[in-house]
């Protein structure tokens, strides 16, 4: 039968079955939530208006990669580089500390794990997809140029053959060979905040134990305990805001002075970015119950907290990780959505 006759539902789940897995090459290439999810959409739309050309010499997944790189490709001509607060400025000691929020383009955004890691039988695989969705690895691959970033992420996370990849990306195994290693080089030469972050899948009981003490230290709004779970060089930040503070004098400063009406909050898990996270709410003077504030992402190093991340723009988070825009006041803990 050829192409072109394929059944639409058949077709449409086909393409369907490679939705997670392209998000997640997306995600390593724009650094983007929203942008990734764009872009498979716009390749799944380019790939059912083509499919009659599509000759079959390649697999289907490769052909969608070349659509997905394509698009990619195009989105990021603009040359806009996703960062985080320490990629552009320096620490603020807390006397200095104010909050001058920056466009929502300017920030590597979070990313719930279902949407980008594929279900896989092979531990092996699943740690490597995970690491490669860390904060600190996806700032590195926004050092890279475009297509170096696309060599990388096909050949060291994906595990393709350079002659899949130079196929892919219309050019020879040399050239694919040589951004493979300017890229490694580029990222050897970065020693990216976080990149130590070790945690082990599954959670270890010492972690999981890390994480019940976090939990209770946070909504206890206990500094003191607080304080005993973090590194001392641990880093905080809290896009939009271009404000990062470093070490735990100056994190629980501003917790108990700008960020004093956080005291109270509730805490729930989410699996975000191959990390622990948590979605943050905080009393609701208003309505009563709590109200979203910030997915917060941890990571953890040596049995302490080395960064504490918080993504504040909670209308555009929440919805994005199945979770409700209000907590009542009897509610502790809810199920996080698919």
């Amino acid at each position: 039968m050829a192409n072109g006759t394929a059944a639409p539902t058949d077709l449409d789940t086909r393409l369907e079955a490679h939705r997670t897995e392209l998000t997640g090459y997306c995600y390593r290439m724009l650094g983007s939530s929203f942008e990734a999810e764009d872009a498979v959409q716009d390749t799944m739309v380019r790939a059912w208006r083509s499919y009659d050309k599509f000759e079959g010499r390649s697999s289907l997944r490769s052909w969608l990669y070349r659509i997905a790189t394509n698009v990619c490709l195009d989105m990021l001509t603009a040359g806009n580089k996703r960062a985080r607060p320490m990629d552009l400025t320096d620490s603020t000691p807390l006397a200095q500390a104010a909050l001058s929020p920056r466009p929502d383009n300017t920030w590597l955004e979070p990313m719930p794990d279902a949407r980008v890691l594929p279900t896989t039988g092979d531990p092996a695989e699943a740690a490597v997809a995970k690491e490669s969705v860390r904060l600190a690895f996806m700032a590195a691959l926004q050092q890279l140029p475009a297509k170096q970033r696309a060599v990388l992420i096909l050949r060291e996370v994906l595990a393709w053959k350079a002659s899949e990849v130079a196929e892919l990306l219309d050019t020879s195994v040399a050239s694919v060979n040589s951004a493979l290693q300017r890229a490694r080089a580029t990222l050897a030469d970065r020693q990216e905040p976080g990149a130590d972050a070790a945690v082990s899948d599954p959670l270890d009981e010492d972690q999981k134990k890390l994480l019940d003490r976090y939990v209770a230290a946070f909504e206890g709004y206990d500094m003191a305990a607080l304080t005993a779970l973090l590194h001392e060089d641990a880093v905080m930040t809290m896009p939009p805001f271009d404000l990062w503070l470093t070490g735990t004098r100056d994190i629980t400063g501003f917790m108990t002075t700008l960020g004093a009406p956080c005291a109270g909050s509730r805490l729930v898990p989410v699996q975000v970015n191959g990390l622990p996270g948590f979605a943050q709410y905080k009393p609701d003077p208003e309505k009563g119950g709590f109200t979203p504030w910030a997915v917060q992402v941890l990571e953890i190093s040596d049995g302490r907290i080395t960064g504490f991340h918080c993504f504040l723009d909670t209308q555009r988070w929440f919805p994005l990780f199945d979770l409700p825009l209000h907590l009542e006041a009897e509610t502790d803990q809810v199920e996080q959505g698919a």
